[in-house]
């Protein structure tokens, strides 16, 4: 069974809690693209955790968790987090974390490069998180990177990683005027952190296709959102790798396999952290509330995220891109203090009313066609079985069901693990 946990919408649907709840079933979670620009939120009884680099099933003792060839990863940045998490009592060993060793490593110079670059752009910056990833893959694909199998071969890597720092010091010194990067500096960087990782470095491929043979589960979980994908989402406002369904045997390292099921995750209204056009986007007090309801600020950055209500135009859009099986619909508990719940239904783009995602600059001209539908007014996160939920929350999911196109299977009403119905 190979099942992608993928994000409808702009990202921080909730992936990481579903990835935590659903991954009870399955032997294996693969991260498959993206590094640490992004955060998955886990609320479980060990406690409260954010995780940016690590599978969200690493918090589940009997599930071995890889980290793909799709991946860029900040050796540093890696070492604190599994740090972090071994004081908090999760155990973390070569057994039950895999490394792929084609995954691309994010060095130093690129997050310098991701800061410089935003600073040059000014107005007209992207919303970068500034942790290196524009930079880092576009290297990749300019074949000017170091890779985890690397550390490995330390003199080899240390021949060739002369050269591209020559050739990156181009941009940092020649181009940004910064100062000159350190040769000396990015070596002891690896060999510091590489040095804690090494033996977590596999051949994935191989690993997985052995456990897939054996019958083993596989669960694939995608960082941000259909929206955020480099090839269909809302460019150059994405980010920089491919974060919809189909790449996931791609990203993992078993490209020839293909996917049993695909579980769409999307929130019962929409957040987006960042710029780039956003339809449905509420201001003003609004916007406040629902954002303190929600606790919408970045798990990576801490930055308060754009909300608005729930956008039937790029959520349908974001289930066809995903090739969406069923869909979780999470935090459904947070609309509970609304009389009345709106609902963006349509675009207007220059006087003409759509219901599909438009392109380009008919996206920034887009306006929203909102309606409202009647809330519950109760608290909910104490439901745990259909029946429990009142009329119009069950008439708010159906809504949404029909609205996009896709069976919603699960509905989370709550942080916590068990928070969360299953529909019939």
């Amino acid at each position: 069974m190979l099942t992608a946990i993928v994000g409808i919408n702009w990202g921080d649907e909730g992936k990481g809690r579903m990835v935590d709840l659903l991954s009870e079933n399955y032997d294996i979670v693969a991260r498959y693209q993206g590094g640490n620009n992004a955060g998955h939120t886990v609320q479980n009884h060990l406690g409260k955790f954010i995780l940016n680099l690590l599978p969200s099933g690493i918090l589940r003792p009997d599930v071995v968790n890889v980290m793909g060839p799709g991946m860029v990863i900040d050796l540093q940045h890696l070492c604190g987090e599994i740090d972090r998490l071994r004081q908090a009592g999760i155990r973390i060993t070569p057994d039950n974390l895999k490394i792929s060793d084609r995954a691309i490593i994010c060095l130093p110079y690129h997050v310098q490069q991701d800061g410089l670059e935003e600073d040059r752009l000014g107005d007209a910056k992207y919303g970068s998180t500034r942790r290196g990833i524009a930079p880092v893959y576009g290297d990749k694909y300019l074949k000017k990177c170091i890779r985890m199998g690397d550390l490995l071969y330390p003199e080899a890597m240390k021949k060739r990683l002369r050269g591209i720092v020559e050739w990156k010091d181009l941009f940092i010194h020649d181009g940004y005027k910064a100062d000159h990067i350190s040769y000396d500096e990015i070596v002891g960087w690896l060999e510091t952190y590489g040095g804690q990782l090494k033996d977590h470095v596999c051949d994935l491929g191989v690993y997985l296709t052995e456990q897939i043979q054996k019958g083993k589960k596989v669960m694939f979980e995608a960082q941000l959102g259909a929206l955020r994908d480099i090839d269909f989402g809302i460019y150059p406002f994405t980010s920089s790798s491919s974060t919809i369904s189909a790449y996931a045997p791609i990203g993992a390292g078993i490209p020839g396999k293909k996917l049993d099921l695909c579980i769409g995750i999307m929130k019962a209204y929409s957040s987006c952290v960042g710029e780039g056009p956003f339809t449905c986007e509420m201001f003003g007090k609004e916007a406040e509330e629902l954002r303190e309801a929600g606790g919408e600020y970045g798990a990576a950055t801490g930055r308060p995220r754009r909300v608005g209500p729930f956008d039937v135009v790029a959520s349908r859009y974001g289930v066809r891109m995903q090739g969406a099986d069923e869909l979780a619909l999470t935090k459904m508990d947070v609309l509970s203090y609304l009389d009345k719940i709106p609902v963006c239904t349509a675009y207007e783009v220059n006087g003409t009313i759509t219901h599909e995602f438009p392109f380009g600059d008919h996206l920034n001209e887009a306006k929203p066609v909102i309606e409202y539908v009647p809330g519950w007014h109760c608290d909910i996160s104490g439901c745990r079985k259909k029946e429990d939920l009142p009329k119009e929350a069950l008439d708010y999911v159906a809504y949404l069901e029909k609205a996009v196109g896709c069976k919603i299977r699960y509905v989370s009403v709550g942080p916590d693990r068990d928070a969360y119905i299953e529909m019939n």
